[in-house]
């Protein structure tokens, strides 16, 4: 007996270290939703190196090499399995082909704000994204408002008044950009499949629109992918990996943690995209200009207040992952 008590457990780790349990669902949802949102970040420096092909074409290029990029992950992953499991799901697929469109209307539309020099505007709408996100869940899921989500709701509302006024026109790109990315996000909650065989459905759904796109470019010679050289050639390749592995992160997220923190976490990628439009690419920023951004901070700071207020389970998750990181 004596010696069963003192002899060691064969199953403990070497020098007395405990194993580690293995991280939360939501830990990990959190921890993809910050590269995700991270990534994005960075979108407006990778694509300012295209800006010497137009974004439709740009976007094609995106449907196709993240197409193929998909193809080689369901290979190396072993989920071909899966992406049949998902195509027999005919409500889900269906799903799948409407947040695609969207998510195309999306991409164009933000390629379209580099390719403009329109960046900070285009950081507006993923600054309005989560008040949209909380409007489409009155309308979409008849889901009720708290008075604080009314009154960031409100404000927003004020502020898009205030930035149409300044602009002297409706801020399209920030409108597009934000109904378009929160109505992908619904159905992409709404669907709850695994990120790599839904997000192949979507590229599956566009490439062959891409492919014809892009067959009538070569044919015309408008096409850029030979002609703008080696190394614009190589940046549109990149598009693949660069596009599918945030858009993969995001899924994972989406089906892992709820949209509250979500919708906390998106904040990342229009902060970094207001600074780069200020800092890199000089977008010129208007008292009256300031004064819509403002009020739009302001509403998501009420926004943010009610979230942490009705979240019970953000705090422990949020530590984990910091320490997982």
């Amino acid at each position: 007996m004596a010696s069963e008590l003192t002899s060691p457990n064969p199953d403990a780790e070497p020098s007395g270290r405990t194993a580690k349990a293995p991280l939360s669902p939501t830990t990990v949802g959190l921890l993809f939703g910050l590269m995700a949102y991270g990534l994005w970040g960075t979108f407006p420096l990778f694509f300012a190196l295209l800006s010497s092909v137009p974004p439709i074409e740009v976007v094609a290029h995106r449907v196709i090499w993240s197409l193929v990029f998909l193809a080689v992950l369901l290979t190396a992953t072993r989920s071909w399995g899966a992406l049949r499991e998902a195509l027999r799901d005919r409500r889900a697929v269906g799903l799948l082909t409407v947040a695609a469109v969207f998510l195309s209307i999306n991409w164009v539309t933000y390629v379209y704000s580099v390719w403009s020099n329109q960046v900070v505007e285009a950081s507006l709408g993923y600054f309005i994204n989560p008040l949209v996100s909380v409007a489409l869940g009155v309308l979409a899921l008849k889901e009720r408002l708290r008075p604080l989500q009314w009154t960031a709701v409100g404000i927003a509302l004020i502020a898009v008044v205030e930035l149409t006024v300044a602009y002297g026109a409706i801020p399209w790109i920030a409108l597009i950009l934000a109904f378009s990315f929160g109505t992908y996000g619904l159905l992409k909650k709404l669907v709850g499949f695994g990120a790599i065989p839904s997000l192949t459905i979507e590229t599956a759904v566009l490439s062959p629109i891409a492919v014809v796109l892009l067959l009538t470019l070569e044919g015309t010679g408008a096409a850029i992918f030979v002609q703008g050289g080696l190394g614009i050639s190589i940046l549109l390749i990149l598009l693949g990996p660069v596009t599918a592995i945030p858009l993969l992160a995001f899924g994972a997220a989406a089906t892992r943690i709820p949209l509250s923190m979500l919708g906390l976490i998106q904040y990342i990628t229009p902060i970094a995209i207001f600074i780069f439009g200020i800092t890199v690419f000089h977008d010129e920023m208007q008292p009256g200009r300031w004064i819509g951004f403002i009020l739009v901070w302001i509403a998501l700071v009420v926004f943010t207040i009610d979230a942490l207020r009705n979240s019970r389970s953000s705090s422990a998750p949020v530590a984990e992952a910091i320490e997982a990181v």
